[in-house]
């Protein structure tokens, strides 16, 4: 993967976060615009029984969870019914496997589902996710959230126009609990490779910089606004090359995504002034050592915070928007419903 952003350097040259048309591909369709089709599609296909179950108001407030559309953890669960499970005909598990489809890049389909049956101890897609819709589908707000263990992704059709990706969302890999260097069979490791890139690039005064004792909390990932003081080293003050290695590890974070929430990523940056309003850290806590790679690392702006923690395991939070008034509603943990398995969770937030 890493050998093929460097066909991308033409596009990041032109602040675009999208592949080129050239990029190999898997073969047949991929439609664009399908998640939020599906999305409407499922909901036609609804009962009054199965809407009472998984449909919420835009703006509803869990006891536990808060806002429930905006909720994010590194494992929970939005609702009870698993998706393969008798609760969803055939017809509509096949259309959640369509919106969840849609909201990846072609190449990073499989590798998502590998990650997904991994981190569910073999389980096939499906028997240990849930969904959830929030407003309308088809009316003037509505929105579609997925959630498992390690991974929370949503599709809204830009119907709460000031984020990226519909909200904040989380991804991670856990091949083993305890990784140790280098991560071995982890899918999102080449994303930490990449960063690292930008740190070997460094100087001596720049690392000092960069290279931050404490990471913060893995689920802090509020907005700071223009104002804030963030940590590690100013992306204005790389040089040229520094700064196009780090663009390749934008483009590197962004990858896995369907290009329409690459595209509003790339529009939330600009109207915060751009990638150089950004800081990029390093963090010792945490990181093994030895590899010669930070395994902690953070990009953040005014409105921007992409997160990779990427120690015992990877965990990787995403909040990004145009406006930093947008507050955040993560929390690190298991929130479950009593009926979900564990999945080896031993401290269990369960909502009832």
């Amino acid at each position: 993967m890493l050998k093929r952003l460097g066909t991308t350097v033409a596009t990041l040259a032109a602040g675009g976060l999208s592949p080129g048309r050239g990029r190999e591909a898997p073969a047949g369709p991929w439609p664009r615009q399908v998640a939020e089709t599906a999305v409407k599609a499922l909901w036609d296909t609804l009962s009054a029984a199965q809407r009472k179950e998984i449909c919420f108001d835009w703006d509803y407030r869990d006891t536990q969870r808060g806002l429930l559309r905006s909720f994010v953890a590194n494992h929970w669960q939005v609702t009870r019914p698993n998706i393969r499970s008798g609760f969803f005909a055939r017809k509509q598990q096949s259309l959640i496997h369509d919106i969840f489809k849609g909201l990846l890049s072609p190449e990073w389909y499989p590798r998502f589902l590998r990650q997904l049956k991994e981190d569910t101890f073999g389980h096939e897609w499906g028997e240990n996710q849930s969904i959830a819709i929030f407003g309308t589908p088809g009316g003037a707000r509505f929105e579609f959230v997925f959630t498992s263990r390690h991974l929370t992704l949503r599709a809204d059709g830009h119907t709460e126009g000031r984020v990226a990706f519909g909200g904040p969302i989380l991804y991670g890999h856990a091949p083993s609990f305890s990784e140790g260097e280098r991560h071995p069979g982890n899918v999102f490791w080449p994303q930490a490779v990449q960063a690292n890139k930008v740190y070997a690039m460094l100087d001596r005064r720049q690392r000092g910089r960069a290279l931050v004792a404490t990471r913060p909390a893995e689920d802090a990932i509020g907005f700071q606004g223009p104002a804030g003081t963030f940590a590690g080293i100013p992306v204005a003050d790389l040089n040229a090359d520094q700064t196009r290695e780090l663009r390749r590890t934008l483009l590197c974070l962004v990858e896995p995504f369907r290009k329409e929430d690459r595209d509003r990523v790339e529009e939330c940056l600009r109207q915060q002034g751009g990638l150089e309003r950004c800081s990029l850290a390093f963090y010792e806590d945490g990181s093994p050592g030895g590899s010669g790679l930070w395994d902690n690392w953070r990009l953040e702006g005014p409105a921007f915070v992409w997160y990779f923690r990427g120690t015992p395991h990877v965990h990787v939070w995403v909040h990004v928007a145009s406006d930093p008034a947008v507050p955040p509603n993560a929390r690190n943990g298991a929130f479950l419903h009593p009926e979900h398995d564990r999945l080896g969770a031993l401290d269990v937030t369960f909502t009832r």
